[in-house]
């Protein structure tokens, strides 16, 4: 790739130019002011909420039906992880179940764009300035998702008051390793940010506070805005993909679609449907040769490291009942017609 060849001949491997290109391009894209690079998703999570000075009790509200680390950078931040159950449908955060976890300890709401599609951002954000708490968006899955709000779209990370993207390899838009950014509106965070992935100094040698090294290498930018150009059509492909299947499955009556929420332009990181017997499927389909995941076969609030948060099996029933049913088909741009004909067959050969 010639933009990795240039990066090695300049050998400008920590910070360069492209990495000020990516944040640009990637700020324009979500309709924010400031994109600041990191080393992966999980530190654009962490930074935000370091940022927040959380002491020993404080709360921080994020859903159960996620990846780990939703919730991991919520303790490592200092914090108290609670968690609030998501919705049957979209899988995403229940506003309802939000507004119940609120307590006089609470500091902010981690709010999760869940395989791609994004949450009922009006209701929360609604929820959270009547009581002055921000919210931060994960949008590790969801580059270049859209919801209508107010009349007008909004782009996954551009309402809340940071938000935060994922490059990991597998994702829409993926690096060649990890890489991360933080999205904000803001100016005096984002400066902070810009701080805090560089041991907390913007000069080398001078340091404002403690910070990390969390910064996204000139390679990966590389990679990255190559790549970009081509983002908006490979989440149209997947939305073609998504839409072939669900007229596939919608009259089968064991297999559940993924639902979308007429507001959301969603971008499909994942198909993930609801099926009975959701075991005996995945060993079908992989003794078929299909691939396919459980994302995620064990809700965050019953997982060993937070059993000392108290919660029990029945605490959040959404999640768990998501947990023990959903299962992801492959749903991929390159994937072709017949290739999903075979795991559509596979599917409702299962069943019948």
């Amino acid at each position: 790739m010639p933009a990795v060849l240039s990066v090695i001949e300049r050998q400008q491997f920590i910070m360069g130019p492209e990495v000020e290109s990516l944040e640009a391009a990637i700020a324009r894209l979500s309709g924010v002011r400031h994109a600041i690079g990191c080393a992966s998703g999980t530190d654009a999570l962490l930074l935000p909420l370091k940022a927040l000075d959380l002491r020993p009790g404080d709360e921080v509200i994020v859903p159960p039906f996620t990846f780990f680390a939703t919730a991991g950078t919520v303790h490592n931040a200092g914090g108290r992880p609670v968690f609030a159950d998501i919705e049957p449908d979209t899988f995403n955060l229940s506003p309802e179940a939000v507004e119940a976890a609120i307590t006089p300890r609470t500091r902010a709401i981690i709010v999760v764009h869940l395989f791609g599609q994004m949450a009922k951002m009006e209701q929360i954000l609604a929820l959270a300035a009547k009581r002055g708490l921000p919210v931060i968006e994960d949008a590790a899955q969801a580059i270049g998702a859209r919801r209508r709000m107010s009349g007008a779209w909004r782009m996954a990370g551009e309402t809340g008051w940071a938000g935060t993207l994922s490059f990991f390899p597998s994702k829409n838009l993926g690096a060649w390793g990890d890489g991360g950014m933080i999205l904000a509106q803001d100016d005096a965070l984002a400066e902070r940010m810009r701080r805090l992935r560089l041991h907390g100094g913007t000069r080398q040698y001078h340091h404002d506070e403690v910070g990390t090294n969390s910064r996204l290498d000139t390679l990966q930018a590389a990679v990255l805005l190559a790549k970009l150009p081509f983002l908006a059509g490979w989440s149209a492909a997947r939305r073609e993909k998504a839409a072939a299947y669900t007229a596939a499955f919608g009259g089968h009556g064991a297999v559940v679609p993924p639902a979308v929420d007429p507001a959301n332009e969603h971008i499909f990181h994942q198909y993930t449907v609801r099926a009975p017997r959701r075991d005996g499927l995945l060993s079908h389909l992989k003794a078929r040769g299909i691939g396919c995941a459980v994302y995620y076969p064990l809700a965050l609030h019953l997982q060993p490291c937070f059993s000392f948060l108290g919660y029990r099996p029945g605490s959040l029933p959404a999640a768990e009942a998501a947990t023990a049913e959903v299962v992801s088909l492959p749903v991929y741009p390159e994937l072709t017609g017949a290739q999903q004909a075979e795991v559509v067959r596979a599917v409702t050969e299962f069943y019948d």
